[in-house]
């Protein structure tokens, strides 16, 4: 991925800036390559919680739902539930996450992807997703807020 990086006090925040990257308002991006989506956290989740000890993972076949919960980060902070930006079957996890949930705080969009998800209405999903330039400025407002 290109990122761009963007800095706040101490953290900086990188995002990928990629036209196949979509992210929602939950603070989760889905990488989608024809009619599949791997999907994550994104900077800014992974900086609030700070270190990252578990990371449950969703069902292999569980059909989610786009806004519903594909898993679960839980910090010495608090539990975080992944929303999905779409909807599809999960036909695959990150099975080294199970081992090292840490890989999420390292790099949370290549090697602390979540799950990789079959899309089923990918068209739909869309309309309610948002690029790099808008999840940019709703990232600004939140760190300003």
């Amino acid at each position: 991925f290109d990122y761009e990086t963007f800095q706040k006090d101490k953290f900086i925040f990188r995002l990928p800036k990629n036209p196949e990257v979509y992210f929602n308002e939950n603070d989760s991006w889905a990488y989608v390559i024809g009619n599949r989506a791997r999907i994550g956290v994104t900077d800014y989740v992974q900086q609030n919680l700070s270190d990252i000890l578990y990371f449950t993972p969703p069902e292999i076949d569980a059909v989610i739902d786009q806004f519903g919960e594909v898993g679960e980060i839980e910090s010495s902070k608090s539990v975080f539930e992944l929303v999905s930006p779409v909807r599809g079957k999960v036909i695959s996890i990150n099975e080294i996450l199970v081992q090292k949930p840490e890989l999420i705080n390292e790099n949370p969009y290549e090697l602390g992807w979540v799950a990789e998800i079959e899309l089923t209405d990918f068209e739909s999903d869309k309309e309610l997703l948002i690029g790099f330039d808008k999840y940019l400025e709703i990232l600004k407002k939140k760190l300003e807020g």
